[in-house]
């Protein structure tokens, strides 16, 4: 967070700040960016919310943590986590990371 909106004095009580990258992408644009860069293929699956929870509880999670998590994707999937206030670059001063530098930086080492 900018260090001027911290020391600015200005009250920042239940201020909501939506802090999403400068880019949107899918998951499978994602799975094909690490494909691009890591080499190889690395194949996106969309699963069915039904067997994305049922895949989670094979897994080992609890029932309600599988469905939380299989809920939260069905939304993001819909276009529940999409910003375009652009909010994070403001307050960073600066655009956000790209997509194919974040996804760049841990396979350099």
């Amino acid at each position: 967070m900018s260090d001027s909106l911290l020391t600015s004095g200005d009250d920042q009580s239940g201020r909501v700040y939506e802090l999403a990258g400068d880019d949107s992408y899918t998951l499978a644009e994602f799975a094909a960016e690490l494909s691009k860069q890591a080499g190889k293929t690395l194949p996106y699956v969309n699963l069915p919310q039904a067997e994305f929870k049922a895949a989670l509880i094979q897994a080992g999670l609890p029932d309600f943590v599988a469905q939380l998590l299989a809920d939260s994707d069905a939304a993001a999937a819909k276009g529940a986590l999409f910003d375009n206030s652009h909010q994070l670059s403001a307050l960073i001063g600066r655009p956000t990371t790209r997509l194919s530098a974040t996804i760049a930086q841990p396979l350099q080492g």
